[in-house]
């Protein structure tokens, strides 16, 4: 008798388009494994993500806006979830692997460090050899879950993870086929991650005073729309028609609306993510990483992974434990270990 997981695999033969990846064509994990009974390899691996600690870290994780006092402000979290929405969009007008686009895009940003960007740049500069926060959504996935065991997920998952960044100036579409995801879910996920991050985080900069909406270039609005829903429902429908006149070649936008979708990102750049009103409380984030950099490295036997210190050596233990950070708990140690806690002393009846 065949199992569930097989007949969910023919489901996927019968129904999705010809360029999809289908869970029963994987190019296998990095190590071998049963499959499970129920589920299909990519929703399998969707699922070890979601139950991942990463995964419920990032909840505490700044998106753009440090500590905001605010409910509405998005979080590392909001964004992957709202990345994720998209995607799915996409890949089920498409009619690709809505399971392996939703794991790429929920495993996406597990690696990102504390204080957002300003902490990846923080890491860049003390890390030797540098750092970037899709390497370490892989070794996230790879070794440091599960107790130094990984994820075991499957390389399709990896690859899109992997490759999903785009920089300051990179374009979402139409890049070098060695250098994009190689499967169309990889790179819906990249497309869907800047249409995500270019309209929420607008959205998140008018609510918080840095910004209002008649600054935004005009001419991008003028493609785009004039709110987040609008801009995204024109981008995810630019998305699939022009991938759809293309014959699912790969992922594609028309010239107008990227050339739009990027003026909007540069004018985000200037406007909010190097914003020193916006950045000002990230500037404490090179104080806070790098005096926990120094003394994580002067004290490993209590604050690092001994496995990780005798494996691979001390840099890449306190790098780990640095990245892994949520903001609030950066903060607390750091106090913890740099601020003095006054000093009372006993109590005698004279002084009561």
């Amino acid at each position: 008798m065949s199992s569930i997981r097989e007949a969910l695999e023919q489901r996927e033969r019968d129904t999705l388009a010809p360029q999809a990846a289908l869970s029963a064509a994987s190019r296998g994990r990095l190590r071998a494994e049963r499959e499970d009974d129920v589920r299909p390899a990519f929703q399998h691996d969707r699922d070890r993500i979601i139950h991942s600690k990463a995964f419920r870290r990032l909840k505490h994780k700044t998106q753009v806006f440090f500590a905001p006092a605010g409910d509405h402000y998005r979080t590392r979290l909001t964004h992957t979830l709202e990345v994720s929405q998209i995607a799915r969009t996409v890949a089920k007008v498409l009619r690709v692997n809505e399971e392996l686009t939703e794991a790429i895009a929920l495993g996406h940003d597990l690696g990102h460090t504390p204080f957002g960007h300003a902490g990846e740049r923080v890491l860049d500069a003390l890390v030797p050899g540098g750092f970037r926060h899709y390497e370490q959504s892989l070794r996230i996935v790879d070794v440091l879950e599960n107790d130094g065991q990984g994820l075991n997920l499957s390389w399709e998952v990896r690859d899109g993870i992997g490759r999903h960044s785009k920089g300051k100036q990179g374009s979402p579409v139409g890049l070098d086929p060695a250098k994009r995801s190689a499967t169309l879910e990889g790179q819906i996920m990249r497309v869907a991650d800047l249409i995500a991050y270019v309209n929420h985080d607008i959205d998140d900069a008018v609510r918080a005073g840095v910004l209002r909406a008649e600054d935004l270039p005009r001419d991008a609005v003028a493609v785009l729309g004039e709110t987040s829903s609008a801009r995204i429902a024109q981008m995810v429908k630019d998305v699939v028609v022009e991938t759809q006149a293309a014959d699912l070649a790969e992922i594609r936008m028309s010239e107008a609306v990227l050339q739009a979708t990027l003026a909007m990102r540069a004018f985000l750049f200037d406007a909010v993510y190097e914003n020193e009103t916006a950045t000002a409380e990230f500037k404490k984030a090179t104080g806070i990483l790098g005096g926990l950099w120094e003394k994580v490295r002067e004290r490993p036997a209590d604050l690092l992974d001994s496995r990780i210190v005798e494996a691979e050596g001390l840099d890449a233990a306190a790098r780990d434990f640095l990245a892994g950070m949520t903001d609030r708990f950066a903060v607390s140690l750091y106090e913890r270990l740099f601020i003095p806690k006054p000093w009372i002393g006993p109590l005698a009846w004279d002084q009561l």
